[in-house]
């Protein structure tokens, strides 16, 4: 859907993102700002899964190791290099290109290395636009850093609490990295998980996708469709939901996608003011949480 997009549009949606209480599923948010230029927009494709967390009730009880499983990074690239040395040139500003989470707060995962977290919902346009972006920040991440993923539950309207629980169990399950680009397909390419009326505009709640939708994605890669709903449904997976919703909130994330570095430092694309730019963010702040600044 996105693969063509005329250089302009591409350009806008490059800073678009998904907001609480978006009531549009691709309306843009926070422009970048006005010294960088946004980089056309990437085609889609999905992020790995890492672990996370949201409330709702509890329905089918899962096996007790799925209440622990640890949060997954993405595969770690075997020629990593180390960090570059710390430098600051005054390029990035406190406070306009990356904001400071006071206090710092606990990472997604139990990784001993610098956690660079996409804050992300299958159901956000933006994000599904940035997941290229995320491909190439992965690869060019130092030996010293680990990338994971956390999904969010605010957007009822557009889907995100079932996403939020899809990816999770699929986490669980072992299949998240398998289908992450299946899931952003079938929200945005092939329509069957979107949230949007073929006409225009969202489809009422009794309407959208269901976990038993997703299922049948992930079923592609391996998963069993009636097991992964009883674990999607499991107090588990509510802890796991709730856990999730906790940490968005400690981060202080308002729209996706968002990274966090180390639960530390706080950044979207629209303030490091572009795909390109994001990454350079990324590593600068890697380098600085390293030098211990």
């Amino acid at each position: 859907m996105f693969k063509r997009l005329p250089f302009l549009f591409a350009a806008a949606m490059a800073v678009a993102a998904c907001s609480h209480d978006s009531d549009n599923a691709s309306a843009p948010q926070s422009p970048a700002p006005a010294a960088s230029s946004a980089p056309a927009a990437p085609a889609s494709t999905p992020p790995a899964a890492t672990a996370s967390t949201a409330p709702a009730a509890a329905s089918t009880a899962a096996p007790a190791s799925a209440a622990s499983a640890p949060a997954t990074a993405a595969a770690p690239v075997a020629d990593a290099k180390p960090a570059a040395p710390f430098v600051d040139s005054g390029k990035w500003v406190e406070g306009k290109n990356y904001d400071v989470i006071e206090p710092q707060q606990p990472k997604v995962s139990g990784t001993d290395k610098i956690e660079v977290v996409e804050v992300f919902s299958y159901g956000c346009p933006a994000c599904n636009l940035f997941h290229t972006t995320v491909d190439q920040m992965v690869q060019q991440l130092p030996s010293n850093a680990t990338m994971v993923f956390l999904p969010v539950s605010f957007n009822p309207a557009e889907n995100f609490p079932m996403f939020q629980r899809a990816y999770l169990t699929a986490q669980t399950l072992g299949v998240a990295d398998k289908g992450a680009d299946a899931m952003y397909d079938a929200a945005w390419k092939t329509k069957e998980l979107s949230s949007e009326k073929p006409s225009g505009g969202l489809k009422p709640s009794d309407q959208l996708p269901t976990i038993e939708d997703a299922a049948k994605v992930y079923a592609k890669f391996g998963a069993d469709p009636k097991e992964f709903v009883a674990v999607a449904n499991s107090f588990a997976i509510n802890t796991k939901m709730k856990r999730a919703d906790e940490l968005v909130q400690k981060y202080g994330v308002m729209q996706t996608p968002t990274i966090v570095i180390d639960g530390k430092y706080r950044y979207t694309v629209g303030q490091a003011g572009g795909y390109p730019q994001a990454i350079e963010l990324a590593q600068w702040l890697i380098s600085k949480e390293a030098a211990g600044k």
